[in-house]
């Protein structure tokens, strides 16, 4: 690999960077950095005139399916549709069949993501905080964590027993790996389809009521405050009242972060109207007035990541009564074109603080190492064109399943390719 990235704004937010320059890449390491560099023809020379280089995007919340689901995605598909997103890594969520809850499972996940992309997308797995995911006891964590888990989590079922909760609080602490909260009492969501609100009383659905979410969020943050030393992440947060206790728990220096969901800040529960069982996820679709509260949130630094929440389904399994579908859509591809429309362009997020949400702060939280864009460092980029329009189509997407409630629209700005590892991925 011999490439010359020419004339690039780079914009790295740990060192404080946004300069127009050119880069020089042999082997996978970033040789020289510089205004006006020249480049011999055994280099591939790639203009990034009025582009992005940015360091390598992270989405910390990912459903690859596989071992046990591959008819829905693999390891192989989910890293595919992960590099044509803009993504240099994702971390894995361990709802899978078997659960990864133990060694073997984490290094197989591990393994399966080095073969599938020769390392141009790292996969890094997150591990169940309980066996099975079935809220009864606790996962193996040290072997876990010994293995390369990266946190903890029974994502799409909430931990809801108060005293294992507590356990693993102390034990993820030991590691310093954060626990991810799926945050939901479950109780108060038996049945539900979507937001409860005025449009799920017009559409007569049975109904996911806000507080739902934010009573485990008060939960956690008790125990929390009893445990400081242990990391709490909130998965897919979604309502103003989730938004104020994140707030007032930072504001109280808790070890406290969250992340939001592209489809939580682009879209509504007046959608559902259309009973599109690709708005069908949990958590639900919210009000207009949750959609301005995460973008402001994401503004004013509550909400610290976004994470596409990427949910593969197959189309067998959508295209049934909205009533029996299963919950979630697929995210990669879409997730940083929907960002910068909505946040970019609206002025909600500078480039700076779009690039902190998707590659530095995920970083931090995970405790996975900086990425250093300079001279001598191995090149993990994620480069951007903020300014092309496209359009979402879902027969294009990477991705094994195409279950987005995103086809056929308009987006502003979009990844055009990724390095990693000395491999690469450009946008045709």
């Amino acid at each position: 690999m011999k490439l010359h990235l020419k004339s690039g704004r780079l914009i790295d937010p740990i060192k404080g960077k946004d300069v127009v320059t050119d880069m020089l890449i042999v082997d996978g390491r970033i040789e020289r950095l510089g205004t006006s560099l020249s480049s011999d023809k055994s280099f591939e020379v790639i203009d990034l005139k009025n582009k992005i280089i940015a360091p390598g995007f992270i989405d910390m919340h990912v459903h690859l399916r596989e071992p046990g689901y591959e008819h829905k995605e693999t390891i192989e598909t989910g890293c595919g549709s992960a590099a044509a997103g803009g993504f240099t890594a994702v971390c894995c969520m361990p709802n899978t069949n078997p659960a990864i809850d133990e060694e073997s499972v984490v290094r197989y996940v591990q393994e399966e993501g080095r073969r599938a992309t020769g390392g141009l997308v790292d996969v890094f797995p997150i591990a169940a905080a309980s066996k099975g995911r079935k809220g009864e006891e606790l996962s193996p964590m040290a072997e876990l964590a010994k293995a390369g888990a990266v946190a903890f989590s029974d994502d799409g079922s909430p931990i809801a027993n108060a005293e294992l909760m507590r356990r693993i609080f102390e034990y993820s602490s030991m590691y310093n790996l954060p626990v991810i909260q799926h945050a939901e009492e479950s109780t108060m969501t038996k049945n539900g389809l979507m937001n409860e609100g005025f449009e799920s009383t017009r559409l007569g659905m049975p109904s996911i009521p806000p507080i739902a979410e934010e009573l485990m969020i008060v939960r956690d943050i008790v125990l929390l405050r009893y445990i400081p030393r242990a990391k709490y992440h909130i998965a897919h947060i979604s309502t103003i009242g989730s938004i104020d206790c994140v707030r007032r728990a930072k504001a109280e220096k808790l070890n406290i972060t969250c992340e939001a969901a592209p489809h939580h800040f682009t879209l509504t529960d007046e959608a559902v109207g259309s009973f599109d069982t690709n708005l069908k996820m949990n958590p639900p679709l919210r009000t207009k007035a949750d959609v301005q509260a995460i973008k402001e949130a994401l503004r004013d630094g509550i909400i610290d990541v976004i994470a596409s929440d990427h949910a593969p389904h197959t189309i067998d399994e959508k295209e049934v009564e909205f009533a029996q579908a299963p919950f979630g859509i697929v995210g990669l591809e879409t997730a940083i074109g929907l960002s910068i429309t909505e946040l970019v362009h609206q002025k909600y997020l500078t480039l700076i603080q779009l690039i902190e949400k998707f590659s530095v702060n995920p970083r931090r939280i995970l405790s996975l190492p900086t990425i250093n864009i300079q001279e001598g460092e191995l090149a993990n980029l994620t480069l951007l064109d903020p300014n092309i329009k496209w359009t979402v189509d879902i027969q294009l997407f990477k991705s094994k399943s195409k279950n987005s409630p995103f086809h056929g629209r308009s987006l502003k700005g979009k990844a055009i390719g990724i390095i990693n590892n000395g491999k690469t991925y450009f946008a045709k």
